[in-house]
């Protein structure tokens, strides 16, 4: 068993009100390796200025944690199997909308990873798809969401 741990502040400014809902949504995320995180709520959801355009929201952070969780896994796999990665790039995308149970939820997340090999040794499409596949069954983030995850192969 493992444990992880990260700790999240938020603190009102003394010329907020607070109860006019009017308080900024900006906060921060601190992880144990020392990386500080500005945070808020995605604008989309509450507008400028409450929340701040520049920082991570929570949904973004959400779809990064499962296609970052699957590349990991991914590098592992090909280099157990003896393919050198130059390069990994994944545009992932979340769907938020409402789930069966009309709940507003993140119920989809394409990854779209691009992967560049190196040296002379290339996987053939079977063997991409299938690292992937492996990918996607270990990545321990994606086996603890109920979000439908989906890998498309991009070349």
């Amino acid at each position: 068993m493992s444990e992880y741990s990260a700790k999240v502040v938020w603190r009102r400014q003394l010329e907020e009100i607070f109860t006019d809902n009017k308080y900024s949504r900006g906060h921060i995320w601190e992880f144990d390796g020392g990386a500080i995180i500005a945070a808020s709520s995605a604008p989309s959801i509450v507008p400028l200025p409450y929340s701040v355009a520049a920082n991570v929201d929570p949904e973004e952070a959400f779809i990064a944690s499962i296609s970052s969780c699957h590349m990991l896994f991914f590098l592992a796999i090909a280099g157990n199997r003896g393919f050198v990665i130059d390069q990994y790039i994944d545009n992932p995308i979340g769907i938020m909308e409402k789930d069966a149970a009309g709940k507003t939820s993140i119920t989809n997340v394409s990854l779209r990873p691009q992967v560049t090999f190196g040296g002379d040794r290339q996987p053939t499409l079977e063997t991409l798809e299938m690292m992937h596949h492996q990918s996607h069954d270990q990545c321990f983030i994606a086996n603890s969401v109920k979000t439908e995850v989906v890998v498309n192969i991009l070349p």
